[in-house]
């Protein structure tokens, strides 16, 4: 069946049901489990409201942000992972669109199922927000299990 999991999660509590079904499914049929965190690039928008001309180094901040709260929720589900005697991998992706990063990541680890969460938004929600899973699900080369 699967040889390799890659599970995307953003610490959210719907992400975490797919983390924990990731891991169930990683652990019933033996096989490796990454788990990936991916940070977004700071969007110029985002810059120009949170500027603030007395930091030295605003990206730089951003980046060390992002980076500690990858670690933090990639921590958690590692702690998941263990409770659960699963061994995983844990990989942040920073500086990518959540869907480019999740499929970066599903090469990189050589995955042959991706496992992750959608919020099912519909109509013109899904529109305004667009939908990382969708995105994933007709960009991927393996199969993608959404979780809800």
């Amino acid at each position: 069946m699967y040889k390799r999991i890659l599970v995307a999660t953003d610490g959210s509590e719907l992400a975490n049901r797919a983390v924990a079904h990731g891991i169930a499914l990683a652990k019933a049929l033996n096989a490796p489990l990454s788990v990936v965190a991916v940070t977004d690039i700071w969007s110029p928008f985002e810059m120009a409201h949170d500027f603030d001309q007395r930091k030295k180094d605003p990206i730089g901040t951003y980046e060390a942000l992002a980076a500690t709260g990858a670690k933090r929720v990639l921590d958690k589900v590692a702690e998941m992972a263990k409770a659960q005697g699963v061994d995983c991998t844990l990989v942040h992706v920073a500086d990518k669109r959540p869907a480019d990063g999740i499929i970066e990541a599903s090469k990189t680890a050589g995955a042959d199922l991706i496992v992750m969460a959608s919020h099912g938004r519909r109509g013109i929600n899904r529109l305004l927000l667009g939908s990382q899973a969708n995105e994933v699900v007709t960009t991927s080369k393996v199969p993608v299990l959404i979780v809800r």
